[in-house]
C-alpha cells in the first residue's frame, strides 16, 4: 500500500494508497532519513503501481498517477496539485499513433525536470514512454530492433538518478517473455539498450535501482539478476533467501535482500561476486494486528 519517491539526499516522500473506502491518498515526507515525518495529502487515489509517485529534487514538484487514469502534478513541496494529462488524452494525440497507450505504469522526471509518463502499448514493437515539452507530449521511448516488431512492449519502471533515466521494459509473452533495460541522459531523445534477460516462464516481482545506472530485478522463481550499464551483461545473483520481497543497493557494494516473515524483517547481504547471501541484520517490527 506504500508508494515512494526520493527527493534530495535524506529526503523521502511516501504515499499511502487508499483502503477501507477512502478516496484520497495521505502523504508523508521525511527530511532526515525517517526520524521525523511531516503529513501531507493528495485529494485523489494513487494508482496501484510501484511507479505511481515521482519527485523532481531540483524544483520539489511531484508527479502522481491516479487510479482513474489521470496524471497530476504539484507545485513545489507537494502543494497546488493540478491535472497534467490523462491516459486517454495521450492515446488520442498524434504522438501516440504507434503505441496506442492502454494504461500508465510509471512516472518520473527527466534529469532536466521534464515530466515523463510510461505504460503498456496496444501497438506492437513500441516502448510507450512519453515526455512533456511544456506544450505537448512526444513519444520518447527507445527505438527497438526489428525483432521486436510483432511483440507487445510494456514499460515496467522509470527512474532518474543524477543525469541518467533508466527504463525497465518487458517484451513478448509466455516462453518468449524477456526483460531489457534502457538508459537515456537527454530526456528520452537517445537511448542505449541492454542485452535481454529471458524470464523462462517467471514473472517480475520487484525492481530496484542502484548507484549510477545499476538495476536489479527479483523474479517469481526465486532468482535475481543485476545489470550496471548497456556495455555489460545481466549478472545472476545467488539464489535468493526464501521470502525475499525486494533488493536494495548496499552502500558498501553489492545488494541487500529484504526478507519479510510476519513481523520480522531480515536483511541478507551479497557483495560483488559473492556466491551466497550472509545474514546482516534482523529487526522485529511492532505491528498491532486487528
Amino acid at each position: 500500500g506504500l508508494v515512494l519517491a526520493g527527493l534530495s539526499a535524506g529526503t523521502l516522500l511516501a504515499g499511502f494508497r487508499p483502503s477501507q473506502d477512502l478516496s484520497y491518498s495521505p502523504l508523508a515526507t521525511t527530511k532526515d532519513t525517517g526520524r521525523v515525518w511531516s503529513p501531507g495529502l493528495l485529494d485523489a487515489a494513487l494508482a496501484d503501481v510501484p511507479g505511481a509517485l515521482a519527485a523532481d529534487p531540483a524544483t520539489g514538484h511531484l508527479l502522481a498517477l491516479l487510479s482513474n487514469g489521470t496524471a497530476d502534478m504539484s507545485g513545489p513541496g507537494g502543494t497546488a496539485w493540478t491535472r497534467l494529462t490523462t491516459r486517454q488524452a495521450i492515446a488520442d494525440a498524434p504522438a501516440d499513433a504507434r503505441c496506442r497507450l492502454d494504461s500508465f505504469t510509471t512516472a518520473v522526471f527527466s534529469p532536466s525536470g521534464q515530466p515523463m509518463l510510461a505504460g503498456g502499448c496496444h501497438g506492437p514493437g513500441t516502448a510507450g514512454i512519453f515526455a512533456y515539452t511544456g506544450r505537448s507530449w512526444r513519444l520518447a521511448g527507445p527505438a527497438l530492433p526489428a525483432s521486436y516488431a510483432h511483440q507487445l512492449i510494456t514499460v515496467l519502471r522509470l527512474t532518474t538518478a543524477g543525469a541518467t533515466t533508466t527504463a525497465l521494459l518487458a517484451a513478448g509473452s509466455g516462453s518468449a517473455a524477456r526483460l531489457l533495460a534502457a538508459w537515456s541522459t537527454d530526456g528520452g531523445t537517445h537511448w542505449t539498450l541492454s542485452p535481454v534477460l529471458p524470464l523462462n516462464h517467471a514473472t517480475l516481482t520487484s525492481a530496484s535501482s542502484g548507484s549510477g545506472s545499476a538495476l536489479a530485478v527479483v523474479l517469481s522463481d526465486g532468482h535475481a539478476a543485476t545489470i550496471s550499464s548497456a556495455a555489460s551483461a545481466w549478472q545472476a545473483l545467488p539464489v535468493l533467501p526464501t521470502g525475499t520481497a525486494t533488493l536494495a543497493a548496499s552502500p558498501t557494494g553489492g545488494w541487500d535482500a529484504l526478507v519479510i516473515h510476519r513481523t520480522q524483517l531480515t536483511i541478507w547481504h551479497a557483495g560483488p561476486g559473492a556466491q551466497t547471501w550472509s545474514s546482516k541484520q534482523m529487526i522485529k517490527v511492532p505491528v498491532q494486528f486487528g
